[in-house]
């Protein structure tokens, strides 16, 4: 029987759910980088709006993983969907585009530091216009600087929309860096130790930060982190890595910081 125009076949509704559901997989990752295997068959899947803690010590491939997702990194064998698409299939043209849906936020803010605020935001939405960066400060369109500025109201930062970043505190630049993240309007956002620089009070703020956008705007957020306290308390969910693999998964209510410690060997 034919398909009415707007009716979907149950592949195509499976393939809807599945997307809704799991906004992220990876599949049998492997990276090499030399003779040491940085990620060794890692599959994970996440939940949509789900926030994710990745906790691992140096070198347990945390970063790689995180890189890997966005292809900022090519894995040597595996997998990557986002939002259904398979990332390492992916055209030059369709990975910008795919990429302009997720949001970075890493330890390094890579801010410009002679620009204000409210510009550094904008550049958060290039990879949704045909704009040059570098005249696009002097030519985006109004609507884009209200959303730059809206942005900067989300992280409690409007205030110094017009302060060259220079002269903003680590923990106000890291919020220009979320702001900048925002601009590209991302489901999912990927946060490689998004407070491994600042004090504690200011990484505190941020992880409050991040948990809000997830909890109340349905980001789907994977962090990589060193704080244990901060895994149990703005994670739904706790993934440790040894060696590249997989060898803790759980809900973090499930969890404890002594359970955690154990996990370190501590």
């Amino acid at each position: 029987m034919a398909l009415k125009q707007n009716e979907l076949t149950e592949y195509e509704q499976s393939t809807m759910s599945s997307v809704a559901d799991s906004p992220l997989q990876v599949f049998e990752l492997e990276k090499r980088f030399g003779d040491q295997r940085v990620l060794q068959g890692l599959t994970l899947s996440l939940k949509a709006g789900e926030a994710t803690a990745l906790l691992g010590s140096n070198g347990s491939g945390k970063s790689t993983l995180l890189r890997t997702i966005p292809k900022l990194i090519s894995p040597d064998a595996g997998s990557v969907s986002v939002l259904g698409k398979d990332v390492l299939s992916l055209k030059s043209r369709d990975l910008k585009n795919l990429r302009s849906q997720i949001g970075f936020v890493f330890q390094k803010h890579n801010l410009v530091p002679r620009l204000n605020a409210l510009t550094n935001t904008l550049h958060g939405a290039l990879g949704r216009t045909s704009f040059g960066r570098a005249w696009f400060h002097s030519i985006a369109p109004k609507e884009l600087r209200e959303q730059a500025y809206s942005c900067l109201e989300r992280v409690d930062l409007a205030a110094h929309a017009a302060k060259q970043t220079r002269h903003l505190s680590g923990g106000q630049s890291q919020r220009v860096a979320i702001a900048r993240a925002l601009m590209q309007q991302p489901k999912i956002m990927l946060a490689d130790e998004p407070v491994a620089s600042l004090d504690p009070e200011a990484g505190e703020h941020i992880m409050q930060l991040l948990r809000s956008l997830s909890e109340h705007e349905g980001i789907t957020l994977l962090f990589s982190t060193h704080h244990l306290e901060h895994a149990l308390q703005y994670a739904d969910r706790i993934v440790g890595l040894v060696k590249g693999k997989i060898v803790l998964d759980k809900p973090s209510a499930e969890l404890d910081i002594q359970s955690l410690r154990e996990f370190y060997g501590e």
